[in-house]
């Protein structure tokens, strides 16, 4: 497990492997495995396997790995080390603070947010830009 604080997300849309997912999640979030679901389907099938990264927001170390059951086929499993008011602003300043908050990067760099599952024309927005 990796921290994830005010600067990682800035570093990830530098520096990190595309097309890329990110579901930022809590302990408590009771739709966030079936979102992360809908992401691992999306990608089964390709042969370049795109990260899909998730991100607890409420608890790091042991605790946090205890959930990371709950998001089978996983790449990175981050856990926020700092100031969560502050992280989220680093993420999005208009994340209304709900899980689960995906955000999907395409190859290209661009950015795509939305709460809860992505639908089919998103996932095809994000897997399809070359």
């Amino acid at each position: 497990m990796l921290p994830f604080d005010e600067k990682t997300w800035a570093h990830a849309l530098q520096h990190g492997l595309r097309p890329a997912a990110y579901l930022f999640t809590t302990s408590y979030c009771s739709t966030c495995p079936a979102a992360f679901a809908v992401l691992h389907k999306a990608v089964q099938q390709r042969k370049d396997k795109p990260e899909l990264n998730a991100v607890m927001m409420d608890m790091a170390g042991p605790q946090a790995l205890r959930h990371a059951s709950h998001f089978k086929g996983m790449t990175q499993m981050y856990a926020f080390d700092g100031f969560e008011p502050a992280i989220r602003q680093a993420v999005d300043p208009a994340w209304p603070h709900v899980t689960p908050y995906v955000v999907l990067i395409d190859a290209q760099g661009q950015t795509q947010r939305v709460i809860g599952p992505p639908n089919a024309t998103v996932l095809k927005r994000w897997l399809t830009a070359s």
